[in-house]
């Protein structure tokens, strides 16, 4: 069965190649349009093309992407030919091997959850024609949503942990800061992992801070693997998949625990998530807002202060 034709393609591009990308598109007569957060966006013939100013980033949407990239993109603004050999340029993404993710550490609700999956050259091909990539990529809880259950039914072998506020809270007091704790809840989850893959050589997981605490975390069989920890690890399609599997699992944790306090439980630190901190202390005091939230975050401090002098 052929693989389905590329329909969206992304690659970090520098600021040059993104000034030469848009002389050729200018030349080809290509429509231009402001978008938000973009150097500039067009349309040709059967392309979309947006340069994002983080990154420099350039996306590319449409039937006609792969001869675009094969014929202008790679020849003329690369210079070098990668689609279709990203075997030959990174062949550790297609070996066999765990990622590791998480969701949550940031967010002041909800829980932190920790994911793991496996690849072999076959799946790490089928995520890539998925359209798997790292969950903060992802704008819409919808999409998360719809590639965990496609994941699911290419039967991704995957485990999560979730650690809801009230666990997650105890294990900080335990552990003493988050890079433990997350270091804690990787090990289990290759160990979780390897009881389901025995066999597999390889763990790769974002690097930690100090990289020591991921490898002195390690159990029993985490220990006979080689762990690999680096930058931009997402970039992986086992990384990528348990990032939206835990992204998945984050989200759903709020999707349901938001009508049991009867206020929408949101994503980050914004002014919306501590004015609703601020309800939550009201309604149920300091002890109820930690069955919500990560107490060791400063916005627990805030939260609890504004609600006394409201």
């Amino acid at each position: 069965m052929p693989a389905p034709a590329l329909t969206t393609y992304t690659k970090v591009i520098t600021e040059l190649q993104a000034a030469k990308l848009r002389s050729i598109l200018e030349e080809k007569g290509w429509e231009f349009e402001a978008k938000p957060y973009t150097l500039y966006a067009a349309a040709g013939p059967k392309v979309n093309v947006a340069v994002y100013e983080k990154g420099p980033k350039v996306v590319l949407q449409g039937k006609g992407i792969e001869d675009f990239i094969k014929f202008t993109f790679e020849p003329e603004v690369l210079g070098a030919a990668e689609l279709g050999y990203e075997e030959v340029h990174n062949p550790s993404m297609f070996a066999p091997h765990i990622g590791v993710d998480e969701s949550g550490k940031g967010d002041f609700f909800g829980p932190l959850v920790i994911a793991g999956a496996y690849v072999d050259a076959d799946m790490a091909r089928t995520l890539r024609e998925m359209g798997v990539v790292d969950s903060k990529r992802i704008g819409s809880d919808a999409k998360i949503y719809e590639l965990a259950r496609d994941m699911r039914q290419a039967q991704v072998i995957h485990e999560t942990i979730v650690i809801g506020p009230e666990r997650y809270n105890e294990l900080y007091a335990k552990f003493g800061n988050l890079n433990k704790l997350l270091a804690w809840g990787h090990a289990r989850i290759i160990e979780n992992m390897l009881a389901r893959v025995p066999d597999c050589p390889r763990a790769l997981s974002d690097q930690f801070a100090n990289p020591r605490v991921l490898q002195q975390a390690l159990q029993e069989k985490g220990r006979g693997i080689i762990l690999e920890q680096r930058t931009k690890a997402e970039s992986d399609p086992a990384v990528a998949a348990a990032s939206i599997f835990a992204r998945e699992k984050f989200v759903q944790w709020l999707d349901q625990n938001s009508p049991k306090i009867g206020f929408t439980l949101g994503k980050g630190v914004s002014a919306s998530v501590k004015a609703t901190g601020v309800k939550i202390v009201q309604k149920l005091g300091v002890e109820g807002l930690a069955k919500f939230s990560k107490m060791h975050f400063r916005t627990a401090q805030e939260v609890s202060a504004a609600s006394s002098s409201t």
